[in-house]
This record gives structure tokens, sequence and C-alpha cells, in this order.
């Protein structure tokens, strides 16, 4: 059975959960064969308390906008349903699985933890191991990446969510499903062309051949990539 991979962005009023801050907005969205689906989860939330004017300022979102939202407790079940054995990709997961965890701590003590539930990985770390020294803010991948189409003047959970799926493909390697065709591929459609008198063999195609140290280089890259991004790479599936 396939991982499942779910992508996730949270706004807060504020920076630290230390000081009482809550989350305002969760925006998750589910990668389906690696490539980004309808399905996804998103709530604005009514925190209960005020949001900083410097949150405001980055997410636009004002405590008028949220005042006939739900409260957290009121949507967490279904939130963990959501998310329930993924493997949660996120931007500096610790600042949102901080704030996550301590929402569902306020909700409920029977709640697990979501590292209790869920795989975490962290695509800022991702980023770093990749561009050392480098700065690797969503928005500094987004033009690294050259990913286009996004408004980011304003920060936004779903949005931001959407966009982060975009730089994970990228720093995963761009990965999507492949089609590969076989001998036998090749001998159907030269079946088919015989009939108009053209044949695949007819073209002058280089066959490179490889030898037993290539292959093992290969296999110890493939070996790396699955290491650095849990994901099985694509050359390896049957």
């Amino acid at each position: 059975m396939a991982k499942k991979y779910i992508i996730l962005d949270t706004e807060t009023t504020g920076l630290h959960v230390r000081e009482g801050h809550r989350i305002i907005e969760i925006g998750a969205v589910l990668l389906n064969d690696r490539q980004k689906s309808d399905d996804h989860f998103h709530t604005y939330l009514n925190p209960t308390r005020m949001i900083d004017d410097e949150a405001t300022q980055v997410h636009g979102i004002t405590n008028e906008d949220l005042n006939d939202k739900p409260l957290f407790e009121e949507i967490a079940e279904e939130f963990l349903e959501f998310v329930d054995g993924a493997t949660l990709v996120i931007h500096n997961a610790e600042f949102d699985v901080g704030f996550l965890n301590n929402e569902l701590k306020l909700a409920s003590s029977t709640f697990p933890k979501l590292e209790e539930i869920c795989t975490i990985e962290d695509s800022l770390k991702m980023a770093r191991d990749m561009f050392p020294g480098q700065r690797n803010t969503l928005d500094a991948l987004v033009t690294r990446f050259d990913i286009k189409g996004y408004d980011r003047e304003l920060h936004g959970g779903l949005k931001d969510a959407n966009i982060l799926a975009d730089v994970y493909l990228h720093l995963t390697g761009g990965q999507k499903k492949f089609e590969f065709i076989s001998h036998n591929d090749i001998q159907s459609i030269n079946n088919k062309l015989e009939n108009d008198n053209t044949s695949l063999n007819k073209f002058d195609l280089k066959k490179i051949i490889t030898n037993e140290n290539e292959l093992n280089e290969h296999e110890n890259m493939l070996s790396d990539m699955h290491e650095r991004t849990s994901v099985e790479p694509i050359w390896r599936k049957n």
C-alpha cells in the first residue's frame, strides 16, 4: 500500500506557543501518486484571543474575520482522521507541530500527539541539506525553483500548503509517475507499423551498455535518495 503524504501549513496569532498563541488556520493537501490532489483539509479557527499585529501583517487575518469560526476542539476529530497514518510534510515542522500538539492537548487529554499517529518530515531540513548556507524560507525556495502562479503578498494555510507541495516535489527530484515502454511493447508497435513498411528497428538508436561499477553507483544513488526523502525511487518500482 502506498504511503499517504500530506503537505500541511498553519497560521497563528503569534510566534510563540508558550506565550499562549493559538492556531487560526490549518491547510493540508493530500498528494496522490506524487501529484497534488483535490483531497484537502482546510479550516479557519476562532483562537479566543487577540491576534498580534505583526502576525496580521503576515497573513492578513483579523479577529473580526474569525468571530464566527469554529473552535479547534470542534474540528479536532475530523483533522485527526484526515492526517492519521500519514507522512506530514511541513516547512519548519517544529513550529507547526508544537502549535498543533498544544491545540490537541487543550482540546482533550485523550487526543494523541501528532508524532504518535504520523511521520513528520521537515522540508526546511531537507532544503538546508540540499542548499547549505543559503536562504531556505518557503519564499526563497519558490524563487529558486521558479514556481509561479501564486500571490505571495500574504501567507495562508491552504495556499502555503499548495506551494509547499510544489516545493517538495522539486526537493525530492520532481518525481511523478512515469510509464516505461518494454521490449514487448516495442515488438507490438513494430508489428502494427509493418503495414506501413516502418519499423523502429530502422532507426539508428544508440544503445548504452552499463558495466557493473556503473550499476553499483546507480544503486547507491537510489539508496541515498531513499534515505534522504523516505520515498522509494520510482526506478525501483515494478
